[in-house]
């Protein structure tokens, strides 16, 4: 007989698919589902706050009120409260003094978040403001706090509009203006000329004549309609007096004061129908409007001199005084009151000149759409800002000392204006990486520069300096290479191996499958093309590397993973694929692969966003958060062991003419087999030790068995680590386990006891029994394929005189009990512990588990 091909082939018959063998359970998970015309489910953050642990949900189409603005979603991931998610409610952002528009802007299209203070990031890309009668898609972000409040608002692209003007109407009242309802229309009309509102146009106005009066203040009404309707309210004042000067001196000391703003354009406009009373001190009230930075804009009505047939000469002569020069564009007559409505339009234009218009030059930030991709770094969260500079692009930073904003020059060398017209995109995604001196670097993805895509490596400083270091290319048009960036660190060591660029519409053998390009980084800091990831055992629309995501090392070979979403596969049901790290890189063949229909019914898009970095179900592992539409999950891990199993034969040359038993009424030859299976969990199995009193080591330690049917003997070997983690294998053919455990408490009474149990799926935990004076506890479970209920409470003790145990589980760990035992457990209750186990593996060989750890806590 070949022992060694024995061996093989029973060990294959163990562990089936051992090469595409991972660690994702295709049997746990958990759901949670939202709406998919809210897009529920396009981003993706396992986040910890307040304590506890959540999947934020992205949900870009989400409305408030009327309003799509777009929202994000906690779902708890404990059992305190319902799995159901709660929306945040993020909608209501606002900016102060901003003519904003919220509907469409697409909140929680970028999700971060930030484990340092447990706060996240939040964008609207598509956020946007009024500026005169253009919108002007500049992007806002909110940094979320640990108590899900909004805190701080990020709106780097955003830029002081061309309309932002504080207004004041100086008018005469005096009794020579008639009649006085044409010139209140005059001032409505004009006042629909302004851009009026938050961040725009503000309005006050004056009337004058012997004496001044404020109508309302610049601050007083933030709307068109509000300041129509207080100025259809004024009333002539009248007055035997025309004092000018003295009109213009109360705007000028007082008017602008009252709600005017830094920064905006001052702008007063005179109307008056005669002289001035108060000439003498016109020239010095004119001087001082104008070393304030006012623009002066004179409108000289001649109806009184027309109906008098009095030669206007010096009365014209002193409006255009007052205009600012030059007086073709500041000054105005009219033949009457009923003439002003024949200057509006003239004089609403040359106001709102003054700034200069865009229409017809090139876009700067202007539609920036900052937060279309955002990234945290050290010192503050790097955007994306893909409308910058006529769509080809940009990267913005916002630190706690402000925002950094590069010149448009910075990228000439990489993004000509010779191929602006294509649109590069450039901040469609963005990142950063640690090189081998330790400096931190960024890159930036432009999918559309050139039509076959463009990334970037950079460095930026806070003044605004940006210096591109490389540039990596595209391959094939349409792909959109760089719409997706990872830089990851393999073995740990705080420094960037390798960085990954996505192609997820890269076109192969007729279908959109995807690729994924690996480049290596060197100790110079250069990157070199080293590989690529790509399905080639499929054929269909994939578009692998739509999300791209590092997870902690999943294997126990001390290398980071990598997790990719394909969503377009399986006729847009989704998929993601799970690479190993190994050595500075990534393995090529994928080693699992994690598809939609093996989770829910119904699922599209599984695998458009990715994240991995909380232990869910504290196993020791990372769990994987996937997003999909109208849906996100969250897969549990499970952990990885590495068994060798060894056999021995008594005796170890078969006499065959030696007939040492009976089979059938025959005699036969026999012989004794012993299978010794040695364990090595690869991965980290939780064992909560929790908190230890010096003056207390509560002990325990094990040992296992295994029984005899007829010659055959079933020895188990057991490999561990540590005392903490001890994993025992058991032999098939039992239906029941029984385990045994013993404790000594060799210090002070300790409180607050408590015993955790952990076991396999393919168990059911059946009675607890206890026994003193040594605290033997014997915990009896049953397979999963035999019907049956737990026994509880548990069975009757004996002799348990004060010792109680009280078990419970956990509604969302099933196959965990933890054990409380009542205080105080008195000094030397117990000296040796033994675990012994009996059980029944379903179907072939496959196995189970039992963890059994301590806590102890002690006043």
């Amino acid at each position: 007989m070949d022992y060694q091909l024995l061996l093989l082939l029973w060990t294959c018959s163990l562990l089936p698919d051992l090469q595409l063998c991972f660690n994702f359970d295709m049997k746990n998970f958990k759901v949670f589902s939202g709406s998919k015309e809210a897009q529920f489910g396009y981003t993706v953050q396992q986040h910890e706050a307040g304590g506890r642990q959540w999947l934020l949900v992205g949900a870009p189409f989400e409305s408030t009120g009327k309003q799509q603005t777009g929202d994000v979603y906690r779902c708890p991931l404990d059992t305190r409260n319902s799995a159901n998610c709660s929306r945040l409610n993020l909608g209501i952002l606002s900016l102060d003094n901003i003519s904003e528009r919220k509907d469409k802007m697409r909140l929680g299209m970028t999700l971060t978040s930030n484990p340092k203070d447990n706060s996240f990031v939040t964008c609207g890309p598509l956020w946007s403001h009024e500026c005169g009668s253009s919108l002007y898609s500049t992007g806002i972000c909110s940094r979320v706090n640990r108590n899900f409040r909004l805190s701080h608002t990020i709106a780097p692209a955003l830029q002081r509009c061309e309309t932002l003007m504080d207004i004041v109407i100086v008018l005469d009242g005096s009794n020579s203006i008639y009649p006085w309802y044409e010139v209140q229309d005059f001032i409505i009309n004009i006042l629909h000329k302004f851009y009026i509102g938050p961040g725009q146009t503000q309005v006050g106005v004056v009337q004058y004549a012997s004496t001044v009066v404020h109508e309302f203040s610049l601050d007083e009404y933030q709307t068109v309609v509000d300041v129509v309707e207080a100025a259809r309210n004024i009333n002539q004042r009248g007055g035997e007096e025309t004092r000018t000067a003295l009109g213009i001196n109360v705007a000028r000391s007082e008017a602008f004061k009252r709600g005017g703003r830094p920064g905006a354009h001052k702008v007063m406009i005179v109307i008056t129908d005669g002289e001035s009373h108060d000439s003498p001190e016109l020239v010095q009230a004119v001087t001082d409007s104008k070393r304030a930075n006012i623009t002066m804009y004179a409108i000289a009505v001649l109806g009184y001199y027309n109906r008098r047939g009095i030669n206007p000469e010096a009365f014209l002569k002193e409006i255009k005084f007052i205009a600012s020069d030059p007086d073709e564009k500041h000054f105005f007559k009219v033949t009457d009151e009923s003439a002003l409505k024949d200057i509006v339009d003239a004089l609403g234009e040359r106001i709102f000149s003054l700034e200069g218009h865009n229409q017809g030059r090139g876009y700067s930030l202007q539609m920036a759409q900052a937060g279309f991709s955002s990234h945290l770094v050290k010192d503050g969260v790097l955007l994306g800002a893909v409308g910058a500079y006529d769509w080809n692009g940009a990267v913005l930073k916002e630190t706690k000392h402000g925002k950094v904003v590069p010149p448009k020059s910075s990228y000439q060398d990489e993004f000509p204006d010779v191929l602006k017209n294509h649109a590069a995109y450039l901040g469609y995604s963005v990142g950063s990486l640690i090189s081998a001196r330790g400096s931190q670097l960024y890159v930036a993805g432009a999918p559309r520069f050139n039509h076959t895509g463009k990334v970037i490596v950079f460095t930026l400083k806070n003044t605004g300096n940006l210096t591109i270091l490389q540039a990596l290319l595209g391959e094939q048009i349409g792909s959109y290479f760089g719409s997706e960036l990872l830089s990851m660190d393999v073995d740990s060591d705080g420094h960037t191996d390798c960085l990954l660029v996505a192609a997820p519409m890269y076109y192969s053998h007729g279908w959109e499958r995807g690729k994924v390009y690996i480049y290596s980084v060197t100790p110079q800091t250069s990157f070199v093309l080293q590989g690529v990831l790509e399905l080639s055992d499929c054929c269909q629309n994939s578009r692998l590397g739509s999300a791209l995501a590092q997870i902690p090392d999943m294997n126990g070979d001390g290398f980071r993973e990598l997790a990719v979403g394909a969503p377009l596969e399986d006729d847009h049901q989704g998929a993601v694929y799970i690479f190993y790290g190994q050595d500075k890189t990534t393995q090529p063949q994928y080693r699992q692969r994690l598809s939609a229909a093996s989770f829910s019914a119904g699922l599209q898009y599984f695998g458009q966003s990715l994240h991995g970095v909380l232990d869910v179900n504290a196993d020791g592992l990372v769990d994987l958060a996937v997003g999909a539409l109208g849906a996100a999950v969250i897969i549990w891990s499970r952990s990885v062991v590495q068994i060798q199993a060894k056999l021995t034969f008594e005796p170890q040359k078969v006499n065959i003419f030696n007939k040492d038993c009976q089979q059938g009424g025959k005699e036969v030859t026999c012989m004794s087999l012993t299978v010794c299976l040695s364990l090595d969990s690869k991965t980290k199995i939780r064992t909560d030790i929790g908190r230890w009193n010096k003056h207390t080591n509560i002990s325990v330690s094990l040992l296992q068995f295994c029984s005899m049917r007829e010659r055959a003997t079933c020895s188990l070997c057991i490999h561990e680590k540590s005392l903490d983690s001890p994993v025992f294998i058991v032999e098939s053919g039992r239906r029941r386990m029984v385990v045994f455990a013993q404790l000594e408490n060799q210090g002070e009474n300790a409180y607050r006891a408590a015993i955790h149990i952990s076991f396999s799926p393919n168990l059911l935990f059946s009675s607890l029994l206890i026994k003193v004076p040594k605290l033997a506890i014997a915990v009896s479970y049953q397979v999963k394929v035999y019907v049956g209920f737990m026994s509880w409470p548990p069975f009757p003790t004996q002799n348990q005189s004060d010792i109680q145990i009280e078990c419970y589980a956990e509604e969302r760990l099933a196959s965990q009990r933890n054990c409380n035992i009542t205080a105080p457990f008195m000094k030397s209750l117990a000296k040796v512990g033994v675990i012994l186990m009996e059980h029944f593996l379903i179907w072939n060989m496959s196995l189970g588990f039992i963890i059994i750890s301590f806590n102890q806590f002690s006043d």
